[in-house]
C-alpha cells in the first residue's frame, strides 16, 4: 500500500501503551499503524524521538481582531507559530480578549474572519456567556459551531472598551447553564469569589503593597474553593456540563472529584505554570508570571501533582494569556497584568516535569495533553494516534536540555516565565493532518494549513 507519509521507527504513543511502530498517513488521517507498512511520498525516520498525539491545548487567548484597543497583543498568525513550535496542533481559543468579545453571531463571525489565511494550528472556538448575552447569544453561538461555552465568575473585561467580555453575576449564571445545557455543549469556568478577592486586592493595594507575593495572599484558596461549589450546585440544578478551567490547588480539585463522583457531568484542568512555579519565586522572575488564580505555595504544587497522578486532572492547559510588555513592566505588582505566555512550551516543560522527573507512563501524558481535552469537548478527529484520526503529531526528543531564550520565542511579544529556564527535552517535528508545520531543521512552516472546527 502507498502512503502520502510514513513515520518510521518512532516510540509511538498509542491509547495504553508506547511501541516502537511506524504510522501510515494517507489524506491527512492516520491510515495505519505497524511494522513495514509500504512505500509512502515521504519518509520521515522518527527513531530518536518519542511520536505524541500533538497537544490540543483546552485554554488559550488570542486577541484577534484586537478591535483598536489590542491590536499589539497576540494574533492567529504569531500564536499559531508558537502552537507550532511548541508541538500544539490543535487549542481551544477564549471568547476573550478579542474585541469585540465572541458573545454572538455577530462577533462569532468577526472572529472567523480574523483568522482567515493566518493559521497553522487548528482551532476549535468557545464562546462566552455574559450578562448581556442571554436574549439569543448562546443559541447563535450554537448554530455558529462553538465547541462549548466560557464565563468568569472572577471581575474581568475593561467596561471602557465597547464589546469587552464580562464577569457573571449568580442570576446570570444559573441563567446561562439552562441554555447552555440545552445545547448539550460544556461550560467552562474561571472559579474565583469577584466580590471577596477585588476587596481584598483593593485593601493590600491602598496599604501600600507592591509584591507578589502579597498578590497571593489577596486570593486565598477558599476564594476558589466557594464559586467552585457554588458552580456545582448550580449545574446540579440545571443539568449543565460544566468544566473548572485552571484549578491552583488541591482542594478545588477535591470539590470536583466529590462532585464527579455524585454523578455530576464535571472535569477540571490545571496549568503547566502551576505544576511548575511556586509562590516563593515569584517576586524574583517579577509580573511576567502574575496569573489568576495566583500560583501558590510548594505544598499546593505537590497537591496539584497527587492529583494529576491520580487522575482527579482531566487535562493540563497553558491558559495562554499574553499582553504587550508595557503591561507587565510595572515596579507595583497590583498593576500589572495578569497572564502567563506558555502554549510554546507546554509540551516540553510538561514532558520534562511529569515524564522525565516524575516518572509518568507515556499513555497519561498523552492522555493529559491529547486524548482527554479532545473528548471533553467533542472533537472527534483529534487527540489520539488511532487509524482515522487526524495525523496530527509532536516528536519530542528526550533527555535533550536546552535554555531558553526570548529570541527562541515565536510570540508577537517575547516575554514568558520560561525564559533563562534549562528545559529537559525538546520538540522536534509538529505534523498537521500529514504536514509537517515545525522541525528543527527547517524552523516553522509558511504554509498557513490550520482551519477553524465548527
Amino acid at each position: 500500500m502507498n502512503f502520502d507519509l510514513i513515520i518510521k521507527n518512532g516510540l509511538v504513543i498509542l491509547d495504553d501503551e508506547a511501541k516502537r511502530l511506524d504510522i501510515g498517513v494517507s489524506s491527512g488521517k492516520v491510515s495505519a499503524i505497524g511494522l513495514n507498512l509500504g512505500k509512502g511520498a515521504e519518509t520521515i525516520d522518527a527513531t530518536d524521538f518519542i511520536v505524541s498525539p500533538g497537544m490540543v491545548d483546552a485554554h488559550v487567548h488570542i486577541t484577534d481582531p484586537g478591535g483598536g484597543v489590542r491590536d499589539f497583543w497576540e494574533g492567529y498568525e504569531t500564536g499559531t507559530n508558537a502552537c507550532a513550535k511548541g508541538g500544539v496542533t490543535t487549542f481551544m481559543e477564549m471568547p476573550l480578549n478579542q474585541v469585540p468579545a465572541t458573545i454572538d453571531k455577530e462577533s462569532l463571525l468577526i472572529k472567523y474572519a480574523a483568522g482567515e489565511g493566518k493559521l497553522l494550528s487548528d482551532v476549535g472556538s468557545f464562546g462566552g456567556v455574559v450578562p448581556f448575552n442571554l436574549k439569543g447569544g448562546i443559541q447563535e453561538l450554537d448554530e455558529g459551531g462553538v465547541s462549548a461555552y466560557k464565563c468568569f465568575m472572577a471581575t474581568c473585561g475593561d467596561r471602557s472598551i465597547d464589546g469587552d467580555f464580562m464577569n457573571v453575576d449568580d442570576y446570570s449564571l444559573y441563567e446561562g447553564m439552562k441554555q447552555v445545557a440545552k445545547t448539550g455543549k460544556v461550560l467552562a469556568i474561571h472559579a474565583e469569589n469577584a466580590a471577596i478577592t477585588d476587596r481584598l486586592g483593593e485593601m493590600a493595594y491602598q496599604n501600600g503593597e507592591t509584591t507578589l507575593a502579597a498578590y497571593v495572599k489577596t486570593r486565598p484558596v477558599f476564594t476558589e474553593v466557594e464559586p467552585i461549589r457554588r458552580a456545582i450546585l448550580l449545574a446540579k440544578e440545571t443539568g449543565c456540563r460544566i468544566h473548572i478551567c485552571h484549578i491552583a490547588c488541591p482542594e478545588g480539585v477535591e470539590e470536583v472529584t466529590k462532585a464527579r463522583n455524585e454523578g455530576v457531568d464535571v472535569t477540571c484542568e490545571t496549568c503547566t505554570h502551576y505544576l511548575y512555579f511556586e509562590t516563593d519565586e515569584l517576586d524574583s522572575i517579577g509580573p511576567i508570571v502574575k496569573c489568576s488564580p495566583p500560583i501558590r505555595d510548594k505544598k499546593a504544587q505537590n497537591g496539584l501533582w497527587e492529583k494529576v497522578n491520580q487522575e482527579e486532572i482531566a487535562f493540563v492547559t497553558s491558559d495562554h494569556s499574553p499582553c504587550t510588555p508595557d503591561l507587565k513592566d510595572k515596579e507595583n505588582a497590583f498593576e500589572a497584568w495578569g497572564g502567563i505566555s506558555g502554549v510554546q512550551n507546554n509540551v516540553d516543560v510538561l514532558f520534562d516535569e511529569a515524564v522525565q522527573k516524575r516518572g509518568m507512563s507515556l499513555s497519561q501524558f498523552a492522555k493529559l495533553i491529547a486524548t482527554n481535552p479532545a473528548k471533553r469537548f467533542n472533537l472527534e478527529e483529534k487527540g489520539c494516534i488511532a487509524i482515522g484520526k487526524d495525523a496530527d503529531f509532536v516528536f519530542i526528543s528526550p533527555n535533550n536540555p536546552y535554555t531558553l531564550k526570548a529570541e527562541d520565542l515565536a510570540y508577537r511579544n517575547k516575554i514568558s516565565p520560561y525564559v533563562g529556564r534549562t528545559i529537559g527535552a525538546q520538540i522536534e517535528r509538529t505534523i498537521l493532518r500529514g504536514q509537517t508545520i515545525y522541525s528543527k531543521e527547517n524552523g516553522i512552516s509558511t504554509k498557513r494549513i490550520g482551519r477553524f472546527i465548527k
